[in-house]
């Protein structure tokens, strides 16, 4: 529908999408951690199941959109291009949070697990493109395992953080999760979430636009679907991640920004799901290419980097950061160097 419209009026275009998805996450960080004081959820899971789920909905909408279009490059690449791009903003994060190594200070064991369950689910698309390309009504059966792995990871995060059977060497640089002082938790949660899918809806539409803006550059400048999907669209949409987890770091709460982070990028791997089924010629796990499952790779090495970082919890490394964020910055590096060069031809 875009493919007569001048190209400054398709940047403008895209930019007033962008703006918008932005401009609601804002405002639907300070929701969640109203929700989260209210609901007595916990800052952690209601980072990676509210918040993580809500500001990943701009993406997931340009992925089903790509896929039923028939380009399962773009559809795949902006998914995993995604994740990558959103635990990069953790290390951007880290740079901001000038007291301690921001993994150290949010110390949390339903954040460790949600990393675990991160990793599990990227492995199962590698194992969807490495094996048979078999179909059911041309889904992949690993999209329903896919699908089951994550609700029972999600019923299994909020065991972990109600009941933990253990906790972290407490430091003073330890954040704990606790509610805003000026938060009421006897309030009513109805009013504050309203508001937030009216917000969660403002960031679907603008998905939608930003999907047929990235599909009519692929198509009119001939750029791969890879360099679009995970340089552009990916990132994109993904800077809902970035606003919340720096407003979040601001306020103090950082187990809310990490488990955003990490509870987005969980949701973010049912955009392959949602894509295998908007995907109507097959297994889209076999219809993608090596530099989408590159960028699948790099999404599991950034995961287990953090993870590790996590675990870690070193108090101050290079430049005054925790050594898992510069690594996360030099592994994101080297795969924007890999796309460019071999995805820009």
């Amino acid at each position: 529908m875009l493919e007569d419209v001048s190209l400054p009026l398709l940047l403008l275009i895209f930019a007033i999408a962008a703006a918008a998805v932005i401009g609601a996450s804002i405002r639907a960080t300070h929701l969640a951690d109203i929700i989260a004081d209210r609901t007595r959820m916990g800052e952690a899971l209601a980072g990676g199941l509210i918040l993580g789920g809500a500001t990943s909905l701009a993406g997931v909408v340009v992925s089903i959109s790509a896929a039923s279009s028939g380009d399962a490059s773009f559809a795949v690449s902006n998914a995993v291009g995604g994740i990558a791009a959103q635990t990069l903003f953790l290390a951007i994060a880290d740079l901001l949070h000038k007291r301690a190594n921001l993994e150290h200070a949010a110390a949390e064991p339903a954040n460790l697990f949600q990393a675990v369950l991160l990793l599990i689910l990227l492995s199962l698309p590698v194992a969807a493109m490495a094996g048979p390309d078999v179909s059911f009504f041309a889904v992949h059966p690993v999209s329903a395992i896919l699908f089951l792995t994550y609700l029972a990871g999600v019923h299994l995060s909020a065991k972990v953080s109600e009941e933990p059977m253990w906790r972290p060497v407490e430091t003073r640089d330890t954040r704990h999760d606790e509610p805003e002082p000026d938060s009421d938790p006897d309030k009513s949660v109805l009013k504050p979430a309203l508001t937030f899918a009216a917000l969660v809806a403002v960031m679907g539409i603008a998905g939608w636009v930003i999907s047929q803006v990235g599909a009519t550059f692929i198509t009119r400048f001939g750029l791969a679907s890879s360099l679009v999907g995970a340089l552009l669209t990916a990132v994109v949409t993904s800077l809902p991640e970035f606003v919340t987890t720096l407003v979040a770091v601001r306020k103090g709460s950082l187990q809310l920004a990490v488990g955003g982070i990490i509870g987005g990028n969980t949701f973010d791997t049912l955009f392959l799901v949602a894509a295998d089924v908007a995907y109507r010629d097959g297994s889209i796990y076999h219809a993608v290419g090596m530099n989408d499952l590159y960028w699948l790779a790099t999404g599991m090495l950034m995961t287990a980097v953090l993870l590790a970082g996590l675990i870690l919890r070193q108090r101050e490394g290079p430049a005054r950061i925790g050594i898992e964020s510069v690594l996360m910055m030099a592994i994101y590096a080297s795969a924007v160097t890999v796309e460019v060069f071999s995805g820009s031809a």
